[in-house]
């Protein structure tokens, strides 16, 4: 039996850093959804526990340890083989959550190829504070470190774009130029009739790290402005603590127009386009 799993972008609505913990590690409060465009995992029986990387964003990924795909096969125990196939599509490093995704994918065809249960919440926790997030894609609210997830509000047809220009930023240094680390939290999401709805109610709300993000990576500054320059873009924000960034459409078509003109227009930058994507 060969097992199929797809481990779509996320995407952070909003981004609201709420406190910070005395071992360092800070709280959030964040809407997030997921994009039907990602990478996708191919798990066959097997000896040994291997892992393949393949696609056009596989240069300079690992296939040892460092891995969160092999740390998540890891949960289940030893003595258990499987040859794990990654197409890998997204960029690492991008505040879209890649190698989460990756590893909550891993999660779930593992659990299916081997017919165990998922492990437990605190040790996929372990793993990163977007794993359990990204364990049931569709849209949830997710606190704390990662670890209080509940449901968000029902979405309305849109289209998402999404935009890398190809610089990492990385994240301990994004918290670290972070000025306020006691931000108000977010209100209840309503839910929303429309895209456009939903853009209003989200102008009101925050990605904490976008302005720590942009000191270090200007160009997220240009990223924003392009995507919010494109005809039916209702905003635009950047994801995670960066550096891709979405813009919010009323339908997918619109969204796939504006993703050709700034493939076009900005050549060198990750672009994608889709719609809200839940498992």
């Amino acid at each position: 039996m060969t097992v199929e799993a797809f481990a779509p972008a996320k995407i952070n609505l909003t981004l609201h850093v709420t406190g910070q913990r005395a071992d360092g590690y800070h709280l959030l409060d964040s809407l997030v959804v997921f994009a039907d465009c990602g990478d996708r995992l191919t798990l066959a029986p097997a000896d040994d526990l291997t892992l393949t990387v393949t696609g056009p964003r596989a240069e300079g990924v690992p296939t040892d340890g460092r891995n969160l795909v092999l740390k998540a096969a890891a949960l289940f125990g030893p003595g258990r083989g499987a040859a794990i196939t990654l197409d890998k599509h997204l960029p690492a490093a991008a505040g879209i959550g890649g190698g989460s995704s990756d590893a909550a994918a891993a999660l779930r065809g593992l659990a299916q190829l081997w017919d165990m249960a998922l492990p437990e919440p605190q040790a996929v926790l372990s793993l990163g504070a977007d794993v359990p997030v990204c364990l049931a894609p569709r849209s949830l609210r997710m606190r704390g470190v990662g670890e209080e997830i509940t449901e968000g509000p029902r979405l309305p047809a849109m289209g998402l774009v999404l935009v890398n220009p190809g610089v990492e930023v990385p994240t301990p240094a994004v918290f670290k130029a972070l000025t306020r680390k006691d931000n108000p939290a977010m209100p209840h999401p309503p839910g929303w009739a429309s895209a456009a709805t939903m853009a209003h109610w989200l102008k009101t709300q925050r990605n904490d790290l976008e302005a720590p993000a942009m000191e270090l990576a200007p160009v997220i500054g240009a990223v924003l402005k392009a995507i919010g320059a494109s005809p039916g873009c209702h905003m635009s924000r950047m994801s995670g603590s960066g550096a891709t960034c979405f813009g919010l459409f009323d339908t997918r078509a619109e969204a796939e127009a504006a993703a050709a003109a700034l493939r076009a227009e900005n050549l060198g930058w990750w672009v994608a386009a889709g719609e809200p994507f839940t498992l």
